[in-house]
């Protein structure tokens, strides 16, 4: 055995820098982590070359005394905490003291600090953990640390380095997350001396957002908040429509911290429920707060990754906040906005599906100057849905004016039928002498069994009046086109519907309430069912055999790893029974353990989409009026539960676009020559 020997500490840092410092962007995430953990203001921080040639950080925080620079660099020295009791309640973003040896042993560092009202202040100079400078420096407030050549003497480590795109990348992604954090700093970013990032440091979340993913997406996110007796969420959430291709979007803090947790992120997406398209995640913010006793940061050096107490009840919590959100909004995506981002999108030679988190954008106030250029032609009323309109109202214009006037005030999109009373008499009179009639479906041969498919069983209570969503407009048929979509007017426009979509959505509400209600009606098979399984297979289903008979999946032992039905539920659809029971076993075996929740939420959407209407299905207008009627009754109207959308709209703003009525860059031909239609 080869004798044991201590580390020296040069080396024993280069192995602490192994875990802390994977990359450029894990310096830029110490130092900026230790000017807000400094109170400082304004943070600027200067890149070249990706962060391997130049990474400088200035703030404006209460820098470190002079005779305690040496100490800084100091193995495990930190101000953070004392004793093991403050371990277990860190407010602090740093606390281990690992970072500044970890970042002087691997790279060429200067630091130039001062404190309030110093006379001078202190700089020095480390490279690869020796000491080559130490005098007076600059009385300026702050501390200024500069690092070069990262990674000169781990030549190994450069070896694994992406590109200077991706590693950029990295970079501006860390500090988007401690703009969210920290509205109240303003974070300042260059590379290569050019602006990649700027936050005006005013507290308003909103503006921090709008300088991240841009002013359009900012716009289309709506204020949250939710508390109780352990947990204070607040924070943004994007609209169902606006949604991305990974979780990299979505981000969460905890105590000022940006965490990985798939638990709390996954309880976000049940929130957003079928509402969100099967791939696609949507755009959040969200800042939680809670007794630091609750939630151990200790776990890994980067501290990315946390342990919550009750983190089940925080889980909870987010997904009754997000669903109580979007209970007033209107989700109906505007159509011709759809069209034009679509056409967008497919000239833009960017690929979504390389996405590596929140991209920069130019500086956001540039963006609100140029967005304010626009003429704002007609406006809608905001309002914060959890709380019911207790907060002011704002205007905001269909134009998408600038978003400089929001404030820290949540708010959501009220529906535009409700913001504009027009009298379908006055619609009718906009465009008299161009009456649309249905057309089609009246002479259309009919098929058997359609006034089943578009009904619910017949077993629907009529004693009480139907609920009517509230944010869903009033549609009155026009026509059908192609047997598969539905056109229809509200007070503010044009309406296209997906028909199997609309009552894909009707259906499966029903049949989900239906299997909620205890004592399921069983079917007796004249021929019973037996399916045949692997031994591991069958381990797996007898652990899983008291949630199949809270379903109404009796199963029978018939031999050898084969499994024997008698009777079925009494909704599953005649000669389907065994296609729709092997799927349910199917999940099992697929995903594991299940809930009896999980379990009536895809046979809901499972039966939803095989009972409905498919596409060439021909509807005399009684029929879909029937079919638009009971959608505005669902809960959910605007998506089908695959998450793809049922109405797309096209304003009458949108249509006279479409048609050159008005230019976006000229007066509208009215105005131009007179004419009177």
């Amino acid at each position: 055995m080869a004798d044991i020997l201590e580390l020296s500490e040069t080396l024993a840092n280069q192995i602490a820098a192994g875990e802390v410092i994977e990359r450029p962007a894990s310096v830029v995430k110490e130092l900026v982590e230790n000017a807000i953990d400094a109170k400082a203001h304004t943070i600027d921080v200067l890149v070249e070359a990706a962060g391997v040639q130049l990474i400088e950080v200035i703030d404006d925080g209460l820098g470190i005394p002079a005779d305690q620079v040496k100490a800084a660099f100091l193995r495990h020295a930190t101000s953070k905490i004392y004793d093991k009791g403050d371990l277990f309640k860190i407010m602090t973003l740093g606390f281990r003291g690992e970072a500044l040896p970890s970042i002087a042993s691997v790279a060429d560092v200067t630091l130039e600090t001062a404190v309030p009202d110093a006379n001078q202040g202190a700089y020095v100079q480390i490279k690869g953990n020796e000491w080559l400078t130490k005098r007076s420096g600059s009385a300026r407030q702050g501390t200024d640390v500069t690092v070069r050549d990262l990674f000169y003497n781990t030549p190994a480590r450069l070896k694994y380095l992406k590109s200077q795109s991706t590693e950029m990348a990295k970079i501006v992604d860390i500090i988007n997350r401690l703009a969210f954090s920290y509205p109240q700093i303003a974070f300042h970013l260059q590379h290569n001396g050019k602006k990649v990032l700027s936050t005006p440091g005013n507290g308003n979340l909103q503006q921090v957002i709008s300088s991240v993913y841009g002013v359009n997406n900012a716009r289309e996110m709506l204020a949250v908040e939710a508390h109780d007796a352990d947990f204070k969420v607040q924070g943004w959430i994007a609209k169902p429509q606006v949604t991305r291709s990974n979780r990299s979007y979505m981000t969460l803090l905890i105590n000022g911290r940006y965490v990985k947790n798939y638990a709390l992120t996954n309880a976000l997406l049940k929130g957003y429920g079928t509402r969100l398209m099967v791939g696609r995640f949507p755009i959040s913010v969200l800042q939680i707060e809670m007794d630091p006793r609750l939630v151990d940061v200790n776990v890994h050096p980067q501290k990315f990754e946390v342990r919550i107490s009750k983190e089940g009840q925080l889980a909870a919590l987010l997904e009754q906040m997000v669903q109580a959100a979007f209970q007033t909004v209107n989700l109906i995506p505007d159509g011709y906005e759809n069209l034009t981002e679509t056409i967008a999108n497919t000239a833009n030679t960017n690929d979504e599906s390389k996405d590596v988190g929140p991209s920069a954008s130019i500086n956001f106030v540039d963006q609100l100057n140029a967005a304010s250029q626009k003429q704002v032609t007609s406006q809608f009323t905001m309002h914060e849905s959890i709380e019911q309109a207790q907060t002011p109202l704002t205007a905001i214009s269909e134009e998408k004016p600038p978003v400089e006037d929001m404030q820290v005030a949540p708010i959501t999109i009220e529906t535009k039928a409700d913001l504009k009373r027009t009298t379908v008499q006055d619609f009718a009179h906009k465009y008299e002498g161009n009456e649309v009639t249905p057309f089609g479906p009246q002479n259309s041969t009919r098929l058997p069994g359609l006034q089943t498919a578009l009904t619910w069983n017949g077993t629907a209570d009529t004693s009480e009046q139907p609920t009517v969503n509230s944010g869903f407009p009033n549609l009155e048929y026009i026509g059908q086109f192609h047997g598969t979509f539905l056109f229809a007017q509200g007070l503010d426009g044009l309406y296209l519907i997906d028909q199997h979509a609309a009552q894909e959505r009707i259906k499966y509400e029903a049949f989900h309430e239906q299997l909620a209600q205890t004592g399921l009606e069983q079917q007796k098979l004249l021929v019973p069912l037996v399916f045949e399984f692997s031994t591991a297979e069958m381990l797996q289903l007898e652990g899983e055999k008291a949630q199949l008979e809270e379903l109404g999946l009796h199963l029978e032992p018939f031999g050898k790893n084969t499994l024997m039905l008698r009777e079925h539920p009494g909704w599953m659809i005649a000669e389907q029974e065994e296609a729709t029971v092997r799927e349910m076993l199917d999940w099992v075996l697929r995903d594991g353990h299940l809930t009896l929740a999980d379990f009536r939420e895809r046979t809901a959407i499972m039966m939803a989409c095989k009972r409905s209407i498919k596409a060439n299905w021909k509807l005399n207008a009684t029929e879909a009026q029937g079919l638009l009627d009971q959608l505005q009754q669902t809960k959910n109207p605007y998506n089908c539960p695959h998450g793809r959308p049922v109405v797309v709209h096209l304003t009458d703003r949108d249509l006279a676009k479409m048609f050159k009525r008005i230019q976006d860059s000229h007066e509208p031909w009215q105005e131009y020559d007179q004419h009177p239609f």
